[in-house]
């Protein structure tokens, strides 16, 4: 038995001399990619998305800095950390921001995770994640008032910044064929939009809607696109005043709460 196994291993060389060897992807300094083991999970990804953070434990492993000390059976540099957390880890070092459902249950963990891998940029991104949860939580305030004079145009305030960002994700500017994001200077604030024009000086530029690039061409559109935005975000209208013009969109203030 012991020789039929010594000539299985033999043919396997013959036929592929690396199909028995360990992984070398951490050995091989030229090697692009990489496989780590998490925790019994599998993750590869190229050594550069590894390296983003200078300092951090897994650029030291890809650079060849800090020694592999544990392997699994394919050769593979096993680390023994929560398997399943680290893809919200790789997926920060691939996107440059923390992505993560909101409800999501295990913040504390990830923030452990974070300092492990030594990435005080996850740590941080996590604390800004926590912070506009409880703000989400706390409830949050939508003002829209319109003075109905071209001067002053409307504003937008709202002390959630991410409805105010959801907005600005709604509306583009074209510009002689040309699409432009929204247009930083209606941005008063991180929580204030105010458009006192939405028609600028330059031929043929306009404000759009992103999606199907309908011209918003008067106050009271753009102002209806802002009420339907908050209403579809869970904001429910508290009070609006002068409403006797007979439609919400005519009027001076709205109020909203969430």
């Amino acid at each position: 038995m012991e020789w039929n196994l010594r000539r299985m291993e033999s043919e396997l060389r013959q036929i592929n001399p690396d199909l028995l060897q360990p992984s070398k992807s951490f050995k091989k300094s030229t090697s692009g990619t990489i496989t780590l083991n998490v925790g019994g999970y599998l993750y590869a990804t190229q050594r550069q998305t590894l390296a983003k953070y200078p300092g951090s434990l897994l650029e030291e492993l890809s650079s060849g800095k800090r020694p592999v000390q544990h392997v699994d059976s394919m050769g593979n540099a096993f680390i023994d950390r929560d398997g399943p957390i680290f893809r919200h880890i790789l997926n920060f070092l691939r996107l440059g921001e923390l992505l993560i459902p909101d409800d999501f249950k295990e913040i504390g963990l990830l923030q452990k995770e974070a300092d492990f891998y030594r990435l005080p940029e996850l740590t941080e991104a996590t604390s800004d994640w926590e912070q506009k949860q409880a703000a989400g939580r706390e409830g949050a305030f939508l003002e829209v008032t319109d003075s109905h004079d071209r001067a002053h145009g409307l504003k937008v305030y709202c002390s959630d910044t991410s409805f105010i960002e959801r907005v600005k994700g709604r509306l583009v500017q074209i510009s002689k064929s040309r699409l432009d994001d929204f247009p930083e200077e209606f941005a008063v604030s991180s929580n204030v939009i105010q458009f006192r024009h939405f028609i600028k000086s330059e031929m043929g530029s306009r404000l759009v809607l992103k999606e199907d690039s309908t011209f918003l061409c008067t106050l009271e559109c753009l102002k209806l696109e802002t009420v339907l935005l908050a209403l579809r975000g869970g904001f429910r209208l508290l009070t609006s005043l002068d409403s006797s013009r007979g439609s919400v969109v005519q009027c001076e203030a709205l109020h909203f709460m969430k």
